[in-house]
């Protein structure tokens, strides 16, 4: 399997990491030194756990979020996702109280991946305001 197969592959259970929420699996495909940020947060999160903190945190907004993986680009070191988001404002999201509205929201990131094959950065494309406009907190 060349370089451009296996982060395809990595992409594909990293869908399944963020869907379970998946713990070893996050250990196993993002590397320790990765730091990602959220809303959520003032400071950056790191490896996989703090991956899956930025999960979580979505979850609190959307008990039943997930990510759809509908086409991928990859290279050597990279490769590009567009998710679907899908789910149900049944919680406080971003000081928005749960309307029930249900939100399904294009994504893109794109992952940046170390020599072993893991996460190492995870840069993505502005969706907030989809999910906003999902919960009518702007128009």
């Amino acid at each position: 399997m060349n370089k451009i197969e296996r982060n395809m592959a990595i992409m594909k259970k990293f869908e399944l990491m963020i869907n379970t929420n998946d713990k070893a699996l996050a250990q196993e495909l993002v590397s320790e030194k990765a730091s990602f940020f959220t809303p959520a947060s003032p400071v950056p999160l790191y490896g996989g756990a703090g991956y899956l903190s930025v999960v979580d945190w979505m979850r609190q907004g959307f008990s039943d979020v997930q990510w759809h993986l509908e086409e991928m680009v990859a290279g050597e070191d990279k490769v590009a996702v567009r998710w679907t988001l899908t789910g149900t404002h049944d919680g406080e999201f971003l000081g928005v109280k749960p309307t029930g509205n249900k939100i399904s929201v294009c994504v893109m990131n794109f992952y940046y991946f170390d020599e072993n094959g893991q996460v190492v950065n995870d840069i993505a494309a502005e969706g907030m305001i989809g999910i906003l406009r999902g919960i009518g907190a702007v128009k």
